[in-house]
């Protein structure tokens, strides 16, 4: 075997072998014996981990074997290293437990960065933050977010701020088909914030994650539901009517009555490629079966004649109106219509974002 070229013809100077990419053993640690610690923040490659029973807060970096990505907000993880909190101490993250829950969205607003981007693990409940002026309300966002929750196994809560602004009766109407919870919230009149007590009454408990454009309020909701938050706000661009990013890193917080609260960087669009028409169609049951009628590839668009939803609506063959309900036939005319409407309006979102997605490659 040829001698190594070192540089040098000093026999004394010593190579040292070069580190191969294979493990020493495919016998891999048994890790599920560590202590267990939730994910409650992400900045730069260091997270921040509530442990289990103490809830004492470890900042940690991930094992390399875990590779990028690998841990998300809210996931359920094994650690190793020092697990004091102390400052200037690092534990190791070594496993992460499987996910009861996870959201998602497309990359379609980065056209250098291919595939889904995983927000938050195990959460259930989505509180989608909109502002009914300034900035204006987009319901493409909304109903984007409502699918993401359904397709996930979220429960959706629709949080509409500065209410004090416009009048919230359009929205309402609009989400009545949806299994979708509607808090109203203002923090017109000093000292006074509308709405405040009835969201955080309705997050206590559960593991929630706060979704919506830039400037809708998101971080105010964080200040005033957890005191001493302390998240940056912002106001609303004047010229494009849209907001500044005020929160650049992904953190939980501890609510006084139990549960986590989850604020995100605010996000520009929701891509929804991961999503089938049967998770959205799954939303509306008696819908979904109406669909079982119609021909392969019908998009559902109204007046396609291989779409079986208009009959459904209609109470046309073959979807009779039971005789239980003969005698008003025109309320249930209106309830079918409606949730048809309401399903073609979320398959609306899905084809939406699929022909952004196509349009940026």
């Amino acid at each position: 075997m040829a001698r190594r070229d070192t540089g040098t013809d000093d026999p004394r100077v010593r190579v040292r072998a070069g580190r191969g990419s294979r493990p020493r053993t495919k016998d891999r640690p048994d890790w599920s014996a560590k202590p267990l610690g939730r994910i409650v923040g992400i900045d730069r490659g260091r997270y921040r981990v509530a442990l289990d029973g103490d809830g004492t807060r470890v900042v940690a970096v991930r094992a390399r074997e875990l590779g990028r990505g690998a841990v998300i907000m809210g996931d359920r993880v094994r650690l190793t290293g020092d697990l004091s909190g102390r400052t200037d101490t690092l534990a190791r993250i070594v496993a992460v437990e499987e996910r009861a829950s996870v959201l998602r969205r497309c990359l379609e607003d980065a056209p250098d960065q291919r595939g889904e981007k995983a927000i938050v693990a195990n959460a259930d409940t989505m509180c989608i933050v909109v502002a009914l002026a300034d900035p204006p309300p987009r319901t493409g966002m909304i109903d984007r977010c409502l699918v993401a929750a359904f397709e996930a196994g979220l429960s959706p809560v629709l949080v509409l701020t500065k209410t004090d602004l416009a009048s919230p009766d359009e929205f309402i109407e609009a989400y009545e088909d949806f299994d979708v919870r509607v808090v109203l919230t203002s923090a017109a009149g000093q000292g006074s914030h509308r709405g405040v007590a009835e969201l955080s009454e309705a997050l206590s408990g559960h593991w929630s994650v706060l979704v919506g454009h830039s400037g809708v309020g998101k971080s105010t909701l964080i200040n005033l539901l957890v005191p001493g938050a302390h998240r940056a706000t912002g106001r609303v661009n004047e010229v494009t009517g849209r907001g500044r990013h005020t929160s650049t890193s992904s953190q939980a917080f501890e609510l006084e009555g139990g549960g986590w609260i989850v604020d995100t960087p605010g996000v520009r669009s929701f891509g929804l490629g991961h999503v089938s028409v049967a998770d959205v169609l799954g939303v509306f049951p008696e819908v979904a079966e109406a669909a079982s009628w119609c021909l392969p590839l019908c998009s559902h668009s109204p007046g396609e004649p291989s779409c079986a939803l208009d009959a459904y609506a209609a109470g046309a063959s073959p979807f009779p109106i039971d005789r239980a309900a003969a005698g008003d036939a025109e309320r249930v005319h209106r309830e079918r219509a409606s949730k048809v409407a309401s399903a073609r309006r979320l398959l609306e979102a899905v084809a939406t974002a699929e022909a952004a997605s196509k349009t940026t490659w």
